[in-house]
């Protein structure tokens, strides 16, 4: 039996929930004389175990198969570490695609390296845009999307923006959300977990914050977590702090009302979000998980590249003035909430989709790796 070969790439906290579907997808599958080989490989770039090693386990897929252990580092550091460690594995292995997903230095990093040595290269989440250049995700978006063979897309949104960029149709695969294939997997069970001490269902708030633009100057970061404080005056606000915005958060001085705790693993941290009144965030894949949840979210940006979440999701772009956060948080306390709606193919089969494309690649011809 021939075996066409995948390694399947994750790097960062959101990595996890995407492949972790697409695994599970491809253990399913056997087709004829050929079989695919999926290999999941762990850059490291989040190390720590509340960032890394816990997905593991919460989402119900083996340990990598390879740990190339990058640690941090500036952009350029951390990508071109990627990019020495990535290259001896795909040497190894012989890949005859690499599959990436969202949009993280790890993304770039192993899509680049495999296209240099002729590696096929599938991008799940393409085509996402948020028109903002100083973002280092936009930057890695754009990239990856300009070398991948395959381009795996959330919403009509990313399509269209593939198109325009010159991709041909016949490469643009609309498919849904693997991030949602894991909250339909996991949502029960998250529901169960015990909530921190002191926490009732539906009678408090989550934040997160990572974005470098409002955690590394101690002035935004202020004005933001200012903009928490009151909210706190009338409930709860739960803080998981992201490692990046630990470095400078006790310079700022809190609300009694503002838990802080630490990065929490996947099902713990789902079943807080799926219970609150509300999130204010920054993160991208937050704002598609309220909208299917249907729980009220506010992001801190002035811009998301993830549209339908605001067109028919229950997400709001609030920018970072406080005033803006505290008036539309307040909204939601007074019982204003946006309806949301699903979108279209966030069913929890996107995985099934892009192993059903995948498989059809394969044969004689399917492997043009150079390595």
């Amino acid at each position: 039996m021939v075996s066409t070969k995948y390694l399947l790439v994750a790097g960062a906290r959101p990595n996890f929930m995407k492949i972790a579907p697409i695994y599970r997808a491809f253990s399913t599958r056997q087709t004829g004389i050929w079989s695919p080989n999926v290999i999941i490989v762990h850059t490291g770039q989040h190390y720590d175990p509340d960032m890394s090693d816990n997905f593991f386990r919460d989402l119900s897929i083996p340990q990598p198969d390879i740990n190339l252990n990058v640690g941090s580092g500036s952009q350029a550091e951390q990508t071109a570490r990627i990019m020495m460690a990535f290259e001896p594995a795909c040497r190894e292995y012989c890949p005859d695609w690499v599959v990436v997903v969202g949009d993280t230095n790890s993304t770039l990093a192993c899509a680049l390296t495999a296209r240099k040595l002729g590696i096929r290269v599938a991008h799940v989440e393409a085509g996402l845009r948020s028109r903002d250049m100083s973002m280092p995700e936009e930057i890695n978006r754009i990239c990856t999307d300009s070398i991948s063979d395959l381009f795996f897309t959330t919403e009509a949104s990313a399509q269209e923006n593939l198109r325009k960029e010159g991709h041909g149709g016949e490469k643009i695969h609309f498919v849904g959300n693997t991030m949602i294939d894991s909250l339909q997997e996991h949502i029960s069970r998250s529901r169960q977990l015990p909530l921190p001490e002191g926490l009732v269902t539906g009678q408090y708030a989550v934040l997160t914050m990572h974005r470098p633009a409002n955690v590394d100057s101690s002035e935004q970061l202020a004005a933001i977590l200012g903009a928490v404080n009151v909210i706190a005056d009338r409930l709860p606000v739960v803080f998981p702090v992201h490692p990046r915005t630990a470095l400078k958060l006790h310079e700022i001085e809190l609300h009694p009302r503002v838990l802080t705790l630490k990065p929490m693993s996947y099902l713990p941290f789902l079943g807080l979000i799926a219970r609150s009144r509300m999130v204010l965030t920054d993160s991208g894949g937050i704002q598609e998980e309220t909208t299917v949840l249907g729980v009220p979210c506010l992001t801190m940006r002035p811009n998301t590249e993830r549209p339908i979440t605001c067109e028919i999701g229950s997400n709001v772009l609030v920018g970072t003035d406080p005033r803006r956060i505290v008036q539309e948080a307040r909204s939601i306390l007074d019982g204003n909430n946006r309806h949301s709606e699903i979108p279209e193919k966030w069913d929890g089969h996107a995985a099934e989709r892009i192993v059903d494309v995948l498989l059809e690649q394969q044969g004689p011809d399917s492997r043009v790796a150079r390595v």
